[in-house]
């Protein structure tokens, strides 16, 4: 059977320099090469859906792949895709990168310029050794593929434009259709999921900043199990400790909590900052909240060209959710969409802060009325995400769903028939 190797490699002609000496390895099968991170993940994702096979044995990262560092990479495919084996290659061969490639996942380096004896061992070994993973998790009952839970970010064109609010049932619509769900607040400075919920805690999200290795009961040790079975993982009461959570921390943690939980759904405020950027870059899905005004779609347009610039997110693969909407705005979803040159969600929240206000006001905007108009907006827009387990889908608990939360996720098929 032949070896399928996955060159992640930046620059053309490193990458047909590799592809070329990968496909005279014997019985090698070099695949087309991924040009960043992005792209990486983004494949093997796919091909884990469809199973673990179709996963190739070998990846090979070039230590200029981008956007993401070569060794943030590998722990993020070693986490997500364990059956896959990772070679680094990298002009550095020092003992002291070594150590760090293998800390973080990777099951071999090769020194460039590459040579053909040492690329062939070093293959056949890690090919080896990823058969051998695959047959022993064949033989277990509860096979995971490396995909992980599905991460959403929720990010505020400006200040107030409610993105806490549709984080927060967002979340809380998957946990009432039977997905476990994680709620992460990495608005560090300003994050106010807490108030929002009435939680008192101890612990935040900067007590794993520092933790190399999160293991499942540290993650269990920081997240709060609210009332509603969501798990919240908080920002910090003292704004500046923010500055703890790294990008490299943000990493870790939402790898973590993705491979726990079915949902992650990430608050990252309206301020972008290297631990926010890094979630919106391996989010599988982007949200930007606006208000239909001009100041906020302005900023929407903005961020959406920051993001472009710094490579973190295209255009294209960011949705923009409409917050505050009325038929009689001037600004409507189709002009938002052709501003900004990103996609719009189908389903708009309407402006009815009255609704809102005294559980807003209380604290307890998880106890929002399930007639209103909002919540099953909302829970609708999770619907259109695919957030929500459908009742054909495996596993699914109906009875987790109060009569209103049940009214809520069906608002949206009531809205479309009545367009």
């Amino acid at each position: 059977m032949p070896t399928r190797i996955l060159p992640a490699v930046g620059d053309a002609d490193a990458a047909r320099s590799i592809t070329t000496l990968l496909s005279q390895l014997p019985d090698a099968e070099p695949l087309s090469p991924v040009v960043d991170s992005t792209q990486l993940i983004d494949t093997l994702a796919r091909l884990a859906t469809e199973s673990i096979d179709e996963l190739p044995e070998v990846v090979v990262v070039h230590e200029r792949i981008g956007p993401v560092p070569a060794l943030e990479l590998i722990r993020e495919v070693a986490l997500r895709f364990p059956a896959v084996g990772v070679i680094l290659v990298t002009s550095d061969a020092s003992p002291g990168l070594f150590q760090a490639a293998m800390d973080y996942g990777a099951r071999g380096l090769i020194a460039l310029p590459l040579g053909y004896e040492e690329l062939a061992s070093r293959v056949q070994a890690v090919a080896q050794w990823s058969v051998g993973v695959r047959r022993h998790l064949g033989a277990g009952g509860d096979v995971f593929t490396g995909v992980g839970g599905t991460v959403v970010t929720v990010s505020g064109a400006k200040g107030g434009v409610g993105s806490t609010l549709t984080a927060i049932h967002l979340a809380l619509a998957a946990q009432a259709s039977g997905r476990s769900t994680a709620l992460l607040d990495m608005d560090l400075q300003t994050g106010d999921i807490a108030s929002y919920l009435d939680v008192q805690f101890r612990r935040s999200v900067v007590d794993l900043a520092a933790i190399t290795d999160i293991s499942p009961r540290v993650l269990a040790d920081a997240v709060f199990p609210h009332d509603t079975g969501v798990a919240l993982l908080l920002a910090p009461g003292e704004g500046e400790r923010g500055e703890e959570v790294t990008d490299r921390a943000a990493r870790q943690i939402v790898s973590a909590l993705r491979s726990r939980y079915e949902v992650v759904v990430v608050d990252c405020g309206a301020q972008l900052g290297g631990a926010g950027a890094a979630a919106v870059e391996m989010a599988d899905t982007a949200l930007l909240v606006t208000t239909p005004d001009v100041v906020a779609v302005r900023g929407a347009k903005r961020t959406v060209r920051m993001w472009d610039r710094l490579q973190i997110r295209k255009a294209e693969e960011t949705t923009v959710v409409v917050n505050r909407h009325t038929r009689g705005t001037e600004i409507q979803p189709p002009l938002i969409q052709k501003i900004t040159g990103t996609a719009v969600a189908g389903i708009a929240i309407p402006a009815n802060f009255k609704e809102l206000q005294s559980a807003v006001d209380a604290g307890r905007v998880h106890e929002l009325d399930g007639k209103s108009t909002v919540k099953q907006a909302l829970w609708a827009l999770a619907a259109e995400l695919g957030l929500v387990k459908g009742p054909d889908s495996p596993g699914h608990r109906a009875g987790r769903m109060r009569g209103g939360d049940r009214a809520a996720v069906g608002f949206r098929r009531r809205r479309e028939l009545g367009n």
